[in-house]
């Protein structure tokens, strides 16, 4: 059993678009012909080319979900299995509940799948761009120990955190990017527009100037100039650095430089050190070998220092050292989290205690980001604020010094 994605005409002659599911294109054709349409194009869903070139490649982005939609679909299915319903039954009626096409294709091409035999962990990697390695282990895990509706209700609630995680940064940091932008613009509108207009009047006057309003006026003059140079470099530089993240060598030292920033740094341990003990504590749970699921765990770490230190541990791990002395080598991982994996590890109960590390982890991140976002609006107001004064005293003193001389 395989799927096919279908154009046809009705009896209206509308065009119709779906997808169907036969053992062969032509028994496709028999099935929409006996639901009374005509097939114009019938095609195979394939599964997901992520490493190939070309027009395959560039499809391949079409075949994946965003963090909104697997959700969505993770809770579905989680419900329809609990609710003691066969895989196949649980994604048929996921494929009747959508009205999604790209997610309809991708379901029905997974369900296919299940219906030959395969396992719904298979089914799912066959879009790999759509569901992660740590999502299909975590199934495969599920499916293997015999409890794969409860750990689909644990990886449910983790997918839909992380979702409500990214949309609570990025509803959080759109106030200030939009005040930065606004800000931004009207200091460049005064500086090269209104500033040369105000400061025209003493030039003509021929008032000599105070080194504030001459300074001012210098950079109007430059950014008024040398605007097409500027935006050149600015994208020179811009493409140079994206080529230049992409090699091994530079990525790995401006990872380690982000790593040393003060508030940055921080941040940034402080979220992959979140994700990764959430990921462990879910695999763990789902009863993955340990092993198994560090390499994993690593794997969705962002921070290349860190995915390293994870692989470094992972290694000292297999030859027999605890996992939280192991990771405390790196000095990357914060305290508090090594001090609960080490607590598990002596206590018999590190399934546990890497829940508890995850929560702990994702509550002093989410405290963090609060305390950054709280403090970058004011810091952000009297900078500008500063910005604005100065220009406001360049155009005053020569004011306050004309009227000394009228009087």
């Amino acid at each position: 059993m395989a799927a096919f994605e279908y154009s046809a005409l009705d009896a209206q002659g509308k065009t119709r678009k779906g997808v169907i599911e036969s053992d062969s294109a032509r028994g496709a054709r028999s099935l929409l012909r006996d639901q009374g349409l005509a097939p114009l194009t019938i095609e195979a869903v394939v599964a997901d080319q992520s490493t190939a070139g070309g027009m395959q490649g560039w499809m391949s982005r079409f075949q994946s979900l965003n963090p909104t939609e697997l959700a969505l679909f993770t809770r579905q299915i989680s419900t329809l299995i609990a609710a003691g319903l066969p895989i196949d039954a649980a994604l048929s009626g996921i494929i009747r509940q959508t009205e999604n096409p790209r997610i309809r294709r991708i379901v029905t091409a997974v369900r296919s799948k299940v219906v030959e035999g395969h396992s719904l962990a298979q089914g799912l990697a066959t879009f790999p761009r759509a569901f992660s390695e740590l999502y299909r282990a975590t199934v495969a895990a599920g499916e293997e120990s015999g409890h794969l509706e409860a750990v689909l209700e644990r990886l449910a609630d983790y997918t839909e955190g992380r979702q409500a995680t990214t949309q609570k940064v990025q509803m959080a940091l759109f106030y200030p990017a939009l005040l930065t932008l606004m800000a931004v613009a009207v200091v460049i509108g005064l500086v090269t527009y209104v500033v040369p207009q105000v400061v025209q009047v003493f030039v003509q006057m021929k008032q000599t100037l105070p080194p504030l309003t001459r300074g001012l006026i210098a950079v109007s003059a430059f950014l008024r100039e040398q605007w097409p140079w500027i935006l050149l470099g600015m994208a020179a530089f811009a493409i140079w650095f994206y080529w230049a993240l992409r090699q091994p060598k530079f990525a790995f030292r401006w990872a380690q430089i982000q790593l040393k920033l003060p508030l940055i740094g921080r941040l940034i341990r402080g979220f992959n050190a979140a994700r990764f003990a959430r990921t462990l504590s879910i695999l763990s749970a789902a009863g993955v070998p340990m092993l198994k699921a560090l390499t994993i765990s690593g794997e969705v770490v962002a921070s290349e220092p860190m995915r390293r230190a994870i692989k470094e541990a992972t290694d000292r791990v297999r030859e027999g050292a605890p996992i939280a002395r192991s990771l405390e080598q790196s000095r990357l991982f914060p305290p508090m989290m090594l001090q609960l994996i080490a607590a598990g590890e002596q206590s018999g109960a590190l399934g546990n205690m890497l829940e508890r590390a995850a929560v702990q982890q994702e509550r002093e991140l989410d405290t963090l980001i609060n305390a950054l976002l709280g403090l970058f609006e004011p810091i952000l107001i009297l900078v500008m604020g500063g910005v604005v004064l100065l220009i406001v005293l360049a155009i005053l003193i020569p004011i306050f010094d004309l009227n000394q001389m009228v009087h």
